[in-house]
């Protein structure tokens, strides 16, 4: 996906209650600005970080802009938008950028699959199994190239494993992507340490015959691109 407007520069200062980040902008003003993303972001948001911002045309809007990128190096980010992920794979979908699911030409968005569940993605093609696929950013770095999820514990994500798990027995693949929105990012792993339910369950559907992938994306302050598959290492 690409920016339609060129993104607007700024130093963090803090953030706070979870949506919200007070930061400077490069004439010097101190504004409070929209975060979309509520979990730890652990690394992610260091008081001084060079960040970029988007600037909504919605008037009706409390804050005019929102947070979308922190600047690590000249070619190297963090995308923190949890609404990103999804806009980057649905692209990469219609563009047949991802691997065993090239040829789905039906791809329907937040479908009801389960109790009181949407799942991001459902395609469908005749002939072809039906596919429900989940996609999670990951953000958080440990050490190296490797990177980890979840960054908190997450009981929302264990219910989505085991809503995919659930559809395996209706003859259907599941599919979480596991799409890594930090550039130093390599490798992913489980963040047993964090949530250690989240492991167990992610290696038991694993078993069961869920696919999970994880997929590296290109940014810069024009747009997200998802890029090549990246190794998934869960020994413990």
């Amino acid at each position: 996906m690409q920016y339609d407007k060129p993104l607007v520069a700024a130093v963090l200062i803090k953030r706070y209650k979870r949506f919200l980040a007070d930061v400077r902008l490069d004439s010097g003003e101190e504004i409070t600005v929209h975060c979309a993303n509520t979990g730890a972001m652990t690394g992610c948001a260091v008081p001084g970080s060079k960040i970029w911002l988007y600037e909504s045309d919605n008037s009706k809007r409390k804050y005019k802009y929102s947070w979308e990128l922190v600047e690590l190096s000249a070619d190297s980010f963090i995308c923190i938008n949890t609404a990103r992920p999804n806009q980057i794979v649905e692209k990469a979908l219609l563009a047949g950028k991802i691997d065993g699911l090239q040829q789905y030409q039906n791809i329907r968005r937040e479908v009801k699959y389960a109790e009181r569940s949407r799942v991001d993605f459902y395609l469908t093609q005749a002939g072809m199994v039906d596919v429900y696929l989940e996609v999670k950013s990951v953000t958080l770095h440990l050490q190296d190239d490797l990177g980890a999820f979840p960054d908190a514990v997450t009981i929302r994500g264990q219910k989505h494993l085991q809503d995919l798990q659930s559809m395996l027995a209706t003859g259907a693949r599941a599919v979480l992507l596991f799409c890594v929105l930090h550039s130093s990012i390599k490798e992913v792993t489980v963040a047993d340490f964090i949530d250690s339910r989240y492991g167990e369950l992610l290696r038991a559907v694993m078993i069961q015959g869920v696919e999970v992938y994880c997929y590296s994306v290109k940014m810069s302050v024009s747009g997200l691109v998802l890029d090549k598959l990246l190794p998934l290492t869960l020994t413990k």
